[in-house]
C-alpha cells in the first residue's frame, strides 16, 4: 500500500508544475512580463519551463527523484521569496506559504527517495 500512496503523492505534488510549465508555454510574453516586473530576467523563462515540465514528469515517474526534488525545493523557495513575499497581502501570504509547503514536501522526498513504482526503484 505504501508504494501506491507514494506514487499518488508524487503525482499530486508534481502536477502543479506540469500545468504551470504548460501555461507558461501558452503565454510566454505574459510570463516574461510578470517575471521582469519583479526583477527576474526574462531569459530564465525557458529554463523555468524545462524545470517545471521535465521536473514534474521526472517526479511522477520517479526518475532521479532525489536530485529533482532538491532542484524543485530550491525553485519553490526562490519563487516564494521573489513572487509572493508580501505579508501585507493575505493572498500573497497564502501563496508564499503554499510554495514553502511544497518545498517541504520536496525536501522530504529528497531525503527518502522513491518507494517502489518508479524508474529509480522498479519492482520494489
Amino acid at each position: 500500500m505504501n508504494q501506491y500512496a507514494h506514487l499518488i503523492g508524487r503525482i499530486l505534488i508534481a502536477v502543479i508544475f506540469i500545468i504551470a510549465g504548460a501555461g507558461k508555454i501558452a503565454d510566454p510574453a505574459g510570463t516574461v512580463g510578470y517575471m521582469e516586473s519583479v526583477g527576474v530576467p526574462g531569459i530564465l523563462l525557458w529554463p523555468t519551463i524545462a524545470l517545471e515540465l521535465l521536473g514534474g514528469i521526472a517526479i511522477i515517474v520517479g526518475f532521479q527523484t532525489r536530485l529533482v526534488s532538491w532542484l524543485l525545493a530550491v525553485f519553490c523557495i526562490a519563487a516564494a521569496l521573489l513572487f509572493h513575499f508580501d505579508l501585507n497581502d493575505s493572498m500573497q501570504t497564502i501563496l508564499f506559504l503554499k510554495d514553502l509547503a511544497i518545498a517541504g514536501g520536496f525536501l522530504m522526498l529528497a531525503s527518502t527517495g522513491t518507494q517502489g513504482l518508479s524508474v529509480d526503484k522498479p519492482g520494489r
